[in-house]
Order: C-alpha cells, then sequence, then structure tokens
C-alpha cells in the first residue's frame, strides 16, 4: 500500500485519524512544476486534494477576461471538497507556486471512507464550514474597505506559513494587485509609501515585512 507522511499544519493539523489515514494511504500522488496547472476554472473535477508540499495559487477569471488571485494555500491544506461532494465544474485555476506535491481522494473513495467512519464526514462539515467563513471575510473586505487596508491584511495573510511567519512574499507588484482587485499602479504608490515609513522593503522579487506590528495597523485602519 502506498503510504506518505502527512504535514501536521494547515487543516490536516487537526483532521481526524480516519482522515489522515485515507490521505495517507488510498489518496493518489500529484507532483506539480513551479507554474504547472492542477485543474482550471470550469473543469470537470470529483477530486479532494491535499497539499505535502509546497504552495498552490487560486485564482478566477471575471467575465471580462481579468484574472483575480483569491488565495495561497500551502502544507496541510485541503481544498476541492465542493466537486467531492457534487461532482461538476470547477469554481477556480489551481497553479502551482513552485514545485508541489499533492494527495488526491476521488468522489467514490471519499463516500465510502465516510459510511465506513463517520469522523470523516465530520471533517468535511468542518473544512465546509472553514470555507464559507473565508469566503464571506473576503467578500466583506473586498466591499467595505478601502485598498490599503486590504493590502495589508493580504500580506499579513500570505506571509502566514502554517505555524510560523515568513519575512518575505515573493509576488509581484501585479500580483499583489491581482489578489486585492486593485490597479498595479495603485499597489505600488501604496507599498511605496509603506517603504518610506519603513514598514516594507520592496523589490522585484517581491515584499518583506520589516515591521508587522505596524502593517497591522495599516490592515486595521478601518476600524478607528
Amino acid at each position: 500500500m502506498d503510504t506518505v507522511t502527512l504535514p501536521k499544519t494547515g487543516f490536516l493539523a487537526h483532521a481526524s485519524k480516519e482522515l489522515s489515514d485515507l490521505m495517507a494511504s488510498v489518496a493518489t500522488e500529484v507532483k506539480l512544476t513551479s507554474g504547472e496547472t492542477l485543474f482550471e476554472q470550469g473543469e470537470d473535477g470529483d477530486t479532494l486534494y491535499a497539499i505535502i508540499t509546497g504552495s498552490l495559487e487560486f485564482s478566477v477569471l471575471s467575465r471580462e477576461g481579468r484574472k483575480l488571485s483569491l488565495d495561497v494555500m500551502r502544507p496541510g491544506a485541503l481544498f476541492g471538497e465542493i466537486a467531492l461532494f457534487d461532482p461538476g465544474t470547477r469554481t477556480a485555476t489551481v497553479t502551482a507556486l513552485e514545485p508541489t506535491r499533492l494527495r488526491g481522494v476521488r468522489n467514490a473513495d471519499m463516500l465510502r471512507a465516510i459510511r465506513a467512519a463517520p469522523d470523516v464526514g465530520i471533517d468535511m462539515i468542518q473544512l465546509a464550514g472553514e470555507r464559507m467563513r473565508w469566503m464571506s471575510s473576503q467578500l466583506n473586505e473586498q466591499v467595505f474597505l478601502p485598498m490599503p487596508a486590504r493590502l495589508a491584511r493580504k500580506i499579513l495573510y500570505l506571509t502566514i506559513d502554517g505555524s510560523k511567519q515568513l519575512s518575505t512574499l515573493t509576488l509581484s507588484q501585479a500580483e499583489l494587485a491581482e489578489f486585492v482587485g486593485a490597479t498595479r499602479e495603485a499597489v505600488s504608490k501604496t507599498l511605496a509609501l509603506w517603504k518610506r515609513a519603513g514598514v516594507i522593503e520592496a523589490t522585484r522579487g517581491g515584499v518583506r515585512v520589516i515591521d508587522r506590528d505596524a502593517l497591522q495597523v495599516m490592515a486595521d485602519l478601518h476600524q478607528i
């Protein structure tokens, strides 16, 4: 039997033993190179995935063809639960930001596991709840927060890797603009202000957080 050691981070850090055993033994391994697409928005799908190593970007296209980046997921994250229980079209495009290893379990295997071990079903309900709360939070931010606050929150969020903080975010200003639904020029001006204030250091290779507490203040300005 094919087995693999799962990361003790993200959703998998508190998943049931039954789900962990399922993802470690029954699931199929998938390897992606940097820039490779796992699946695209609109494709058919019926598989739940767990990230073992690497990182993935989730994005959608508007009717006008504009790309909007939604999230970056790292080891321990699970995704694809919508297509797992309601096989149909994928709601986002998933692309590897670096060499990435995944485990995928298909609809039939997951349903069989739930019948045998109800705790797996509880895991899936918790995963769906987390996703709904996250989507609601993203919608509220996009509608009610000014762009600088959205940008600060996104940088803070994307520089958390499991249980540790990352000082550098290797995304271009154009990519950050996709995450916050703004123009590259607007993001560039905001980053320049923060750079002069000593909050971040912006380069062509990404953004390095220098003063995380100050960036948190930027993220919470709407509450003042």
